[in-house]
């Protein structure tokens, strides 16, 4: 239905009512020059009554709500976190400026220390903190109040002491760690000192416990530097004010004491690793934190042990204590670069098995692979022969597995070997990860420490040597495994580790990183991320 009327109007508008279900549409015309007015056409539109609201249980009205539950929900796009945004790379100049200034880059006789340094210099929040803190710090340690910088000359690691020092007290609930710099370089200690600690008391303990499984070291040592006893020693040393300097350690959450003690904990001895060695990690340990191997909380479980009736060498009869470990020296004309912890592992009575089988046809296989005998320098030709001899012992403890000859002589295995081998590789891969990757936070080195390292995976770079052929069983478990392969593999990594922990022993730790980079290339057999 359309309506028309002419109205004389000098003035447009337009207006529509609810109170119908007829809507008005007005036109109006604007006026035009000449002085006569135009006629004004309305119009009217019937439109159809608004149908009535469906009840709630009606199917129909359930049915269009389920329809519209259905749709695609379009979520409203987000910003990416400032992480995630690209920024502008740096152009040839500032780089180069940053590469120069780096403190990272400053030490080239020491490239594991420098890569453990901040990649920046400090600022003046860093430099406040070092003065009002540092001072209490070295007090505690037993280190000397001046400036590390004025300790000896370039080739002296211990001038970086301070700036270390401050790096492991920055845990995470601190307001400096909120600095990138700052952050990294504890994350980046807190990396190194647990695989330093875990070196330090496994080579402790099996010289001071020669005849012990490695079980009951390990529970000496979770005993001594377990998560729950380090705020303990912290207490002890009276560190405790730095690491909670507005709390009170007692009155806090177990799980928020004992993860921020621990980060501290282990940051300060991979500090102290680096500017001074391992024998000042015994002296802090034993010393100024004042651990004691003999006390009733860090003792084994009660359990059944075989009767070991082998001897010992001539020097584990007493016990070994700290102050044997740090005044140790081996002597010049050495057989071995660690001669006490190789015979700590190796006992005398191997001697018995020179000349069987084993020595003659699976020996010379393993040696060509392994590359061994190195060439050594020796003054007299008898040491070069007599070390020879101990290596081969050594190579056939490596592959002997425990069901051969345990029951009856406990200590003709590779579990003590094996033991020393898995904290010696570990510490080489976090060296090695260090100084490969300058920019790299702890928790991503981690990571990839982890990956390297796994269990199945140390069994199966032995396996791609062809290795495993070798290993010495006994009869009822030689049929087992052929029955069920897949319990070699974690023999296989028993056999990779104690290979490590002998080469170690034999020549230092740099034959281990020969055996893990060169010879079973631990780093370019990558496996899949987990």
């Amino acid at each position: 239905m359309e309506l028309s009327s002419s109205l004389t109007l000098s003035r447009t508008f337009s207006f529509s009512s609810s109170l119908t279900p007829i809507a008005l549409q007005i036109q109006i015309f604007p006026k035009t020059p000449p002085p006569q007015l135009l006629p004004l056409r309305i119009s009217a539109v019937a439109i159809d009554p608004p149908q009535e609201e469906l009840p709630k249980n009606s199917p129909q009205r359930l049915l269009q709500e389920l329809a519209e539950r259905k749709r695609p929900y379009r979520r409203t796009p987000r910003t990416p976190p400032r992480n995630l945004i690209l920024t502008r790379p740096l152009d040839n100049k500032r780089l180069a400026n940053r590469l120069l200034n780096s403190p990272q880059l400053s030490l080239k006789s020491f490239p594991l220390l420098s890569s453990c340094l901040p990649f920046t210099q400090l600022n003046h929040g860093d430099m406040a903190w070092i003065e009002q803190h540092l001072l209490e710090v070295k007090q505690a340690l037993g280190y000397p109040l001046e400036p590390s910088h004025t300790l000896g000359d370039d080739n002296n690691p211990a001038r970086e002491l301070d700036t270390l020092l401050y790096l492991a007290f920055q845990h995470e609930s601190t307001q400096r760690s909120k600095v990138r710099h700052v952050r990294y370089g504890h994350s980046r200690l807190f990396f190194l000192g647990q695989y330093v600690l875990e070196l330090a008391f496994a080579e402790f303990f099996l010289q001071r416990y020669p005849r012990e499984s490695p079980a009951s070291i390990r529970e000496r040592v979770f005993g001594l530097i377990g998560k729950r006893n380090m705020p303990k020693w912290i207490k002890a040393s009276s560190l405790h004010n730095l690491v909670f300097p507005y709390d009170d350690m007692d009155k806090l959450v177990r799980k928020e004491r004992e993860a921020t003690v621990k980060s501290v904990f282990w940051a300060l001895f991979g500090a102290i690793y680096l500017c001074f060695g391992m024998p000042e990690v015994y002296r802090v340990l034993f010393e100024v934190f004042g651990m004691d191997p003999d006390a009733e909380e860090c003792q084994p479980k009660l359990r059944r042990q075989l009767e070991d009736i082998d001897h010992v060498s001539a020097e584990f009869e007493g016990k070994i204590s700290w102050q044997d470990m740090v005044a140790y020296k081996p002597p010049a004309d050495a057989l071995f670069a660690h001669p006490r912890l190789f015979r700590a592992c190796v006992p005398p009575g191997m001697h018995r098995f020179r000349g069987n089988i084993w020595d003659y046809d699976c020996k010379p296989q393993i040696m060509r692979v392994l590359g061994y005998p190195l060439k050594m320098t020796d003054r007299i030709p008898e040491i070069t022969k007599a070390r020879n001899i101990e290596l081969d012992l050594g190579l056939q403890l490596c592959f002997l597995h425990p069901s051969k000859y345990k029951f009856d002589h406990p200590r003709f295995c590779y579990e003590r070997l094996e033991y020393l081998g898995q904290k010696i590789q570990d510490l080489v891969m976090a060296e090695r990860l260090l100084m490969k990757h300058l920019d790299a936070p702890g928790s991503w080195l981690q990571n990839k420490h982890r990956r390297f390292l796994m269990n199945k995976f140390c069994g199966r770079y032995l396996r791609y040597k062809n290795l495993h052929h070798f290993i010495i069983y006994s009869e009822e478990v030689q049929d087992a495994y052929q029955r069920s392969y897949r319990l070699k593999y974690p023999v296989n990594t028993a056999v990779q580790q104690a290979l490590h922990g002998l080469s170690y022993a034999v020549y230092g730790k740099r034959d281990v990183r020969r055996l893990m980079f060169e010879v079973f290339d631990f780093e370019q057999i990558q496996p899949e991320p987990i």
